[in-house]
Order: structure tokens, then sequence, then C-alpha cells
């Protein structure tokens, strides 16, 4: 079962920080592919088995960033 979920992330600013960002989801089991859209700090995460909202938080805090919301 395939699913899409995005995130704003507080803090995201430039290509560094979404790769930093990217690479902390992308370890994540389950999850397929992370997509970034810098100007809007939204990221979408595509998974293809079940990928707990907690889970993609804390990977983004241990990044060094915040969800600014859920969207």
């Amino acid at each position: 079962m395939a699913t899409e979920r995005t995130y704003t992330v507080s803090g995201m600013t430039c290509g560094g920080c979404a790769n930093k960002v990217t690479d902390h989801v992308e370890q994540i089991d389950g999850v397929s592919d992370v997509s970034v859209d810098i100007p809007s700090g939204r990221l979408t995460v595509h998974s293809t088995s079940t990928v707990t909202d907690e889970a993609v938080h804390a990977a983004i805090e241990q990044a060094g960033y915040t969800i600014a919301a859920s969207a």
C-alpha cells in the first residue's frame, strides 16, 4: 500500500538544508521517495509501508529542523 504525506519544515532554506532533511527521512524503513520544495518548505514523503508521523518528525528533528505544520 503506497502512501504520500506532506509536511512543512521550518528553516529549510537551501539545497544543503533539503539534502540533509532528505538524507535523514530516507533512512526510515518503508520510505520509497522524498521530494522537497524549498521555497514553500514542503517535504513530501512517499512510502511503500506504514510510516508514522512521529518517525518523520524525529528524522526531521535529527537533521536539525522542525515541523511548521502538517500540510
